[in-house]
This record gives structure tokens, C-alpha cells and sequence, in this order.
């Protein structure tokens, strides 16, 4: 069973059920106590009223609620109002020393001996030993509260590493899918269309030396369908080596269009501002794109909780983007890194003609930025082989 689904299961009880049977048996409290108190006045009435009622309130303020017990806890000696205001507030709160400081406020309220009147009655040494008592009494919804609270943060990193590394499976397989297609296009463009170019061109000869016209007319069809083949075959490379760019799937390549998905689906707090020039190549709209898709990966793995600002720009002579993440508020998942992912980008900008750039930044954040010529043309627009290093 996920964390999600533990979390539904936990949900079948309303809240307010559960607030309403909290309250109910925090009255019970209050009253068992007014029986066994000589002194129930208005005052010592509105008290205990007011810490059941302030239980509805305990999710949404949780210290507001404590600190409506505490006048209670000091004219009653109540155990059920203080015990859940303590565990609602530990269990939301990550302030230890607002814990510490609720827990002392109180088992103080409580073995402070009421009314004043009776303070000098009652030896100070005892009043010390039933504060240490209670203040250990104190510390146990504290501890649970804090138990569930690091429950549930093991449960969201359990579901984010879990994530992450279903999303490296997913790169990896890409990955090896990425380098049998490199490999296949390298056996066609150094076999095959080297053994296609060699029958064109013996077929052209033969046309020329040719005794006859029927060996001449077979001459030029096969060197005419060599032609064509050989074409189709470098349309191939050229395809099979842009497709190690993309995914594992016959899909679309994304374009700019898609940045705007991929940036509200990116499971972090991100934003989109600026824009690109209409005309630049699908080579660079796709550079672009798996440029911030890299980046808002790698803030989701290693700063987890940061936010995130993507930013598109264009001179008169470069366009790019540049992302840039705030300092983790966790954190980061434990999650080897092989840093091919940013080796990739600096060669996707290499082939543009362009320069790519990662570091740190002063404030603990991070910033990737693209920078590409107006006028970089790829590779296999021009119609030659990439000169780049095969990744294996």
C-alpha cells in the first residue's frame, strides 16, 4: 500500500467525526472534574466551555487552541484538552522550541495550585516533584505528534524518491534506446549507403560503356533507383541520429508550444516568462526544450522544495533560456548522478554553434543558461554529419 493510499484509508473518518468525539469527551472531562471541584464558579465554567470548544479549531490553529486550554488547565486539573491541543501542535509544527515552551506553559498551568489561596499550603518541594510529573506527561502527546509528523515526511520522500528513480528508469531505457539507434545509423551511413554509392556509380559506368540500349536502359534504371535508395537511406540517418534527441516513443518532437506543459507539469513550483523567435529551427526549439526539461529534473531531485524560474530571451544576435532554482528546503533525495544529463546539453549547444553553462549561485540556488546565434543552423539541416563524440 503507497503513502497515498494509506493517507486515503486513514481519510474514512470525517475530521469533524473525530473533532466532534474529541470535544464531546473533553466536556466529559471538564465535567468529571466540576464534580470533584468544591469551587465551580462562572469563572472555572467559562474556562472549561471555552478549551472543549477551541478542540474544532485545532487544525486550522493549532497554538490559538493551546493556548485557549491553558485556563482551564489552571483551574481544572484536566488531562484530555491539553493532551490533544499538545499532539495537534506537535504534529503540525516544526519549531521544537515552541514545543519545549508549550509543554513547560503546560505542566505550569497545571501544578500550579489553584485557587492563589492556596499556594501557601502547599509545600514547594511538592509542587516542583507533580510539575516534573506532569511536564513528563506533556512530553507524550509532544512525542507522538512529532512521530506522526515524521511518518507522514517519510511517506512524501518514500513517494518522491520513488518517483525519481521510476523517472531514471524511464531516462536509462531511453538512453539504451538512444545508442542502438546512433549505432544502427552509423552501420547504414558507412555500410550500406557506401555500398549503395558504389552500385550508382558502377551502374553509371556500365550506362556509358554499354554495347547496347537495353543494357543501357537497365544501366540507368538501377542507377536511377540507386540514386533514389540512397537518398532515402541518408533521410534515414538523419532521422534515426535526431530521434537520440528525443524519447523512445514515435511521438512528436517538442517544440516551444509544449514548454508551457512541461513547465506546469513539472511537480515543482515553477514559472514561464518571455519568449523566443518564431522562426528558429526545430533543432533549437527541441534544444530549448530538453534544456529546461534537464534542468527542472534536476531541481526536483536535488533541491527538493525549491521554486523554479524559467526565462526565454532573444537579442539581436543569440537567443536562449535560462533557468534558474531557489536553495532546497529539504533535503535532497538520495539519488546518484551521473552528470551525462548536463554532458548532453553542452553538446546540444555545441551543435548550434552555441555555449551552455550550470553552477551554483551565492544563495545556496543553481542556474542553467542556453545561448544560441541567431543564425546557428544544425548539423543535418546542412546536410552533414554532426561532429560531436558518441555517447556510449
Amino acid at each position: 500500500m503507497t503513502a497515498g493510499e494509506k493517507t486515503t484509508a486513514r481519510k474514512k473518518v470525517p475530521a469533524w467525526a473525530v473533532d466532534t468525539a474529541l470535544v464531546a469527551l473533553a466536556a466529559f472531562d471538564v465535567w468529571w472534574n466540576l464534580e470533584d471541584s468544591a469551587d465551580a464558579s462562572v469563572l472555572v465554567l467559562v474556562a472549561g466551555a471555552l478549551a472543549s470548544g477551541a478542540l474544532f479549531l485545532r487544525r486550522r490553529l493549532p497554538l490559538t487552541t493551546f493556548a485557549l486550554t491553558l485556563p482551564a488547565c489552571l483551574v481544572l486539573d484536566l488531562q484530555v484538552v491539553s493532551a490533544v491541543a499538545l499532539y495537534t501542535l506537535a504534529e503540525r509544527s516544526r519549531d521544537r522550541r515552541l514545543l519545549a515552551a508549550c509543554a513547560i506553559a503546560s505542566a505550569a498551568a497545571s501544578s500550579v495550585p489553584w485557587p492563589r489561596s492556596d499556594v501557601a499550603q502547599v509545600h514547594e518541594t511538592w509542587v516542583l516533584v507533580y510539575f516534573g510529573y506532569l511536564l513528563a506527561v506533556a512530553a507524550a502527546p509532544v512525542l507522538l505528534g512529532q512521530l506522526v509528523q515524521a511518518h507522514r515526511d517519510l511517506s512524501v520522500r518514500l513517494d518522491e524518491i520513488e518517483e525519481a528513480r521510476e523517472h531514471e528508469r524511464q531516462l536509462h531505457a531511453e538512453a539504451v534506446v538512444a545508442r542502438e539507434r546512433a549505432q544502427l545509423a552509423r552501420e547504414m551511413h558507412d555500410v550500406v549507403a557506401h555500398q549503395v554509392s558504389l552500385i550508382a556509380v558502377r551502374a553509371g559506368a556500365l550506362q556509358v560503356v554499354a554495347p547496347d540500349s537495353d543494357t543501357q536502359e537497365a544501366a540507368r534504371t538501377i542507377r536511377s533507383l540507386s540514386v533514389g535508395t540512397l537518398d532515402e537511406l541518408r533521410h534515414m540517418v538523419t532521422l534515426l541520429r535526431a530521434s537520440t534527441d528525443a524519447g523512445t516513443e514515435l511521438t512528436p518532437q517538442p517544440t516551444l508550444a509544449d514548454l508551457r506543459r512541461l513547465v506546469a507539469d513539472s511537480a515543482i513550483q515553477a514559472t514561464l516568462t518571455g519568449e523566443l523567435p518564431a522562426d528558429i529551427t526545430t533543432t533549437a526549439q527541441r534544444t530549448v526544450y530538453r534544456t529546461v526539461q534537464e534542468a527542472l529534473t534536476n531541481v526536483r531531485k536535488h533541491a527538493p522544495g525549491a521554486t523554479a524560474a524559467v526565462q526565454l530571451f532573444h537579442h539581436e544576435h543569440e537567443f536562449g533560456v535560462m533557468v534558474t532554482n531557489t536553495k532546497a528546503t529539504r533535503p535532497p533525495l538520495p539519488l546518484p548522478g551521473s552528470h551525462q544529463g548536463l554532458i548532453g546539453l553542452t553538446e546540444r549547444a555545441e551543435l548550434l554553434h552555441g555555449s551552455f553553462t550550470a553552477g551554483p549561485l551565492s544563495d545556496g540556488g543553481y542556474r542553467v543558461r542556453l545561448e544560441i546565434p541567431t543564425d546557428a543552423e544544425a548539423p543535418f539541416t546542412r546536410g552533414t554529419e554532426p561532429n560531436r563524440p558518441d555517447r556510449e
